[in-house]
């Protein structure tokens, strides 16, 4: 039996106990779960496409795949994809963890991951027995580890940390990939949540700039769970690699690993639709420039996050010590020690909160001054 390390969530139990103790109550701040009603636009599709009695398909509707090749065109500057090249998952998360195995990947087979990253890149290497590695740049691995290398997962947005990569940057991984033969997959669930320099949008991998409109070996993921509060609608796919799809469909065909009918219209509905984007966007940005200055007073450095849904700070101590201090105030973070090594003084905030219980946070936060 394959035996995982334990969801590290369950760590928090003391802090949230402690939180839930606050005379006003909680305010958790510690996951990424959208809190704000569904659109009605997608609701209302999900309803019309409820009278599904037949087997959807893997690889998705015709419709849908159209609607996803158009979205990255009009949104993530993403041009010469073809409807073949595109696949909805159920959500990004199985995506992540079985994308290893899938590409055949095993004992052997090195898997590159970011610093400071997503436990679930591990989890996937774990499941398909490959080895993985912390590194953001091959530069950063012996030779032996290089020849080794068959996956390599780029998180732009960066979750936790909310770092973009530039297109000079990811330019240069898929090139130093491309040198030694290595599939590299992107997750670009927080694309559409830019900031700052970063307000119309972020690079993708399959950009022209950065690929030279060559796809092969380039896979980029996409999730609708925090652009249109979809979370719970498991609404996601994958693009790129028309090398590599055919295959990845067909065993997602024997794995049954399909994406429900009535999800797929829902889905293609939110992707034609820009204005439920940009709304909610609306409602984190007030969320974000409200937690900042509290946090900054309460002695929280902000690094990064010039894009997504957290923010990534530290007091220059062990996140844990943060996690106490904020738990004395009623509020949940996320510790930083969940995303490795690297980020074992830092503390993830969410913006994934109501904004009477992020107003709450910014009140104890200022008083605590």
């Amino acid at each position: 039996m394959l035996i995982l390390p334990e969801y590290p969530w369950t760590a928090l139990a003391p802090y949230t106990a402690k939180a839930a103790e606050h005379p006003d109550g909680p305010v958790n701040l510690s996951i990424g779960t959208p809190v704000d009603p569904t659109p009605q636009i997608v609701i209302d599709a999900l309803r019309a496409g409820a009278d599904a009695p037949g087997y959807p398909t893997t690889h998705g509707t015709l419709a849908l795949r159209e609607a996803i090749v158009e979205w990255f065109a009009r949104r993530r500057n993403v041009h010469g994809l073809s409807t073949n090249d595109v696949m909805p998952t159920v959500g990004s998360k199985e995506m992540v963890a079985w994308l290893p195995l899938l590409l055949g990947l095993g004992a052997g087979d090195l898997v590159v991951r970011p610093r400071v990253a997503y436990p679930t890149y591990d989890i996937g290497a774990t499941l398909a027995g490959a080895d993985s590695i912390a590194a953001d740049s091959l530069d950063e691995l012996s030779e032996a580890d290089r020849q080794r290398v068959k996956l390599i997962w780029v998180n732009s947005p960066g979750n936790p940390t909310g770092i973009v990569r530039d297109v000079a940057e990811l330019k240069g991984l898929v090139d130093s990939a491309r040198a030694i033969g290595a599939i590299v997959a992107s997750d670009e669930c927080y694309a559409e949540l830019g900031w700052g320099e970063y307000e119309n949008g972020v690079p993708s991998l399959l950009e022209e700039a950065v690929c030279g409109g060559d796809h092969n070996d380039l896979i980029s993921v996409y999730s609708l769970s925090k652009q249109s509060n979809v979370a719970g609608y498991r609404a996601a796919f994958v693009a790129g690699a028309p090398n590599l799809m055919p295959a990845l469909i067909n065993s997602r065909k024997h794995a049954g690993m399909i994406v429900p009918a009535p999800v797929q219209d829902a889905m293609r509905v939110a992707l034609a639709d820009e204005a439920h984007v940009a709304a909610q966007k609306s409602l984190y940005r007030a969320r974000r420039e409200a937690l900042i200055p509290a946090l900054e007073g309460f002695g929280l450095r902000i690094e990064d996050s010039v894009a997504g849904l957290y923010l990534w700070c530290t007091a220059d101590e062990e996140c844990w010590v943060t996690m106490g201090r904020l738990a004395e105030l009623g509020i949940v973070a996320g510790p930083g020690a969940f995303y490795g090594e690297a980020g074992k003084d830092f503390v993830r905030i969410a913006l994934t909160a109501s904004d009477e219980r992020i107003a709450s946070a910014v009140q104890r936060l200022n008083a605590a001054r």
